[in-house]
């Protein structure tokens, strides 16, 4: 199973780093994009046709991708968390962080599954918004809440354009012995 955290209701093209680690989807793979708000990720995914099921508290954001994949309707910041005991070949999270989330997240990734998660950093507070520190992962803050997987990839730094900091990890739940994780798209960056 994926798990998505979109955060944000913009609309556009999907984060690179999400189209870069795709590859790592079993074809048919189940995803939950978590915040998923317009489903800028939870389309692309549905189009190489991943089962989504997207997951945020704006009906009128969310509402709309009934047609493309399952849709939970929940507010997971102050209300129960919708998949208690489900698990997904792959989780996704971007531009959302809310701390008591982590553990949940993380424990959502089934037996030889992603875990793909990006979202603002430390630093953020001085080109722009999320400024608050609530909002913004400290240094290692994603390494240390996936301890218990294999850590395929990791980033904390600058992006331009906009600019941005961010903090970004794949990291898969108790992959095969020797498994290998393709640095890149078999057909290429996908990016």
């Amino acid at each position: 199973m994926v798990m998505l955290l979109n955060g944000g209701h913009g609309g556009g093209e999907p984060s690179p780093w999400v189209t870069r680690w795709a590859h790592l989807l079993p074809a048919a793979a189940t995803v939950l994009d978590v915040a998923c708000g317009s489903g800028r990720h939870l389309r692309w995914l549905a189009e190489r046709g991943y089962r989504v099921t997207g997951v945020d508290r704006d009906e009128a954001a969310a509402g709309p991708l009934r047609a493309l994949a399952e849709i939970v309707i929940a507010d997971i910041e102050n209300g129960p968390w919708p998949f208690a005991g489900c698990r997904f070949d792959a989780v996704l999270v971007t531009n959302y962080l809310w701390r008591p989330l982590l553990p949940i997240v993380v424990d959502a990734v089934a037996d030889s599954g992603v875990l793909i998660y990006e979202t603002f950093a430390d630093g953020q507070q001085t080109v722009g918004r999320p400024s608050r520190a609530d909002f913004l992962l400290q240094p290692g803050e994603l390494l240390a809440a996936c301890a218990g997987l294999r850590v395929v990839a990791y980033e904390d730094g600058f992006l331009d354009a906009p600019a941005r900091f961010v903090q970004r990890i794949v990291a898969a739940r108790r992959p095969p012995a020797h498994a290998r994780f393709a640095l890149e798209s078999p057909i290429g960056r996908a990016g």
